[in-house]
């Protein structure tokens, strides 16, 4: 029968500290080679292929704004700064940011699309397809005639959605929706181009428009009765439950019957 010696404790000591340094040398080496592969000149960052929207930035003039802004090789660039970076130049909405063996960056840029103008008038904000506010030149705006939308930042979406909800039921009657806006008090007020006011009222979307739509049925018909077309409404108020009012471009006082419809 063969009796097992237990190893002494000292020796076992020995083996650990053995193991230990041994394990302490291989992450030094490994942490030397990395430190020189990631310094080495192979990794350099050599250039950034841009794609995607340059309809507003030129590839060129983007590569040569933004890289300044940025440092380190191709294997320690912080990619999320590089994105930040690419996405503070004006028309940017997102960039996605990757590497490419051995020595680049690949940008992949979605721009701002631009479809309504936002604020007050004369503020130089835009509005884009996501309904979000943004900041360019508003004179690189390639649209033209956009409308103007106004209302609480933080709702621009909705007002976007109403704009896209009401712009073709005046559409359908040869007026063009210039402007929408969303009060303080929660009412929606409308101006067409021919510079006509449009007291909209609250409510909901479908209720709004529904509303909008009654009026628009029976505007040829109310303007008619008193010589006029629809292109000589100067201000609609359909904030009236059972009708509306309107006033009418030459016609200075309204019977009864053609003030609510």
């Amino acid at each position: 029968m063969t009796t097992t010696v237990p190893t002494p404790i000292d020796v076992k000591l020995m083996n650990m500290t053995a193991s230990a340094l041994f394990v302490a040398f291989a992450l030094m080496v490994v942490g030397a080679v990395a430190g020189w592969a990631w310094r080495h000149p192979v990794f350099a960052l050599r250039g950034i292929t841009v794609s995607g929207d340059v309809t507003h930035n030129n590839a060129l003039t983007l590569r040569a704004n933004v890289a300044s802004r940025l440092s380190g090789t191709f294997l320690t660039i912080d990619l999320t700064a590089t994105r930040l970076a690419f996405e503070a130049v004006p028309w940017v909405r997102s960039a996605v940011v990757r590497r490419e063996f051995p020595n680049r960056l690949k940008v992949l840029l979605q721009e701002h699309q631009a479809v309504a103008y936002w604020g007050l008038e004369g503020e130089s904000r835009l509005l884009n397809n996501f309904g979000e506010v943004f900041e360019a030149n508003v004179g690189e705006v390639e649209q033209e005639d956009l409308p103007r939308l106004n209302g609480p930042d933080g709702q621009s979406a909705q007002v976007l959605a109403m704009y896209q909800a009401l712009q073709p039921q005046f559409e359908d009657m040869d007026m063009a929706l210039e402007q929408i806006e969303l009060t303080g008090h929660g009412g929606w007020r409308a101006r067409l181009d021919s510079g006509a006011v449009i007291e909209l009222g609250g409510g909901t979307e479908a209720e709004v428009l529904a509303r909008t739509q009654r009026f628009l049925k029976t505007l040829t018909q109310v303007a008619s009765r008193y010589g006029r077309k629809v292109d000589a409404l100067e201000t609609a108020d359909l904030r009236h439950q059972d009708g509306y009012a309107i006033r009418l471009r030459g016609v200075t006082t309204l019977a009864a019957d053609g003030q609510k419809k």
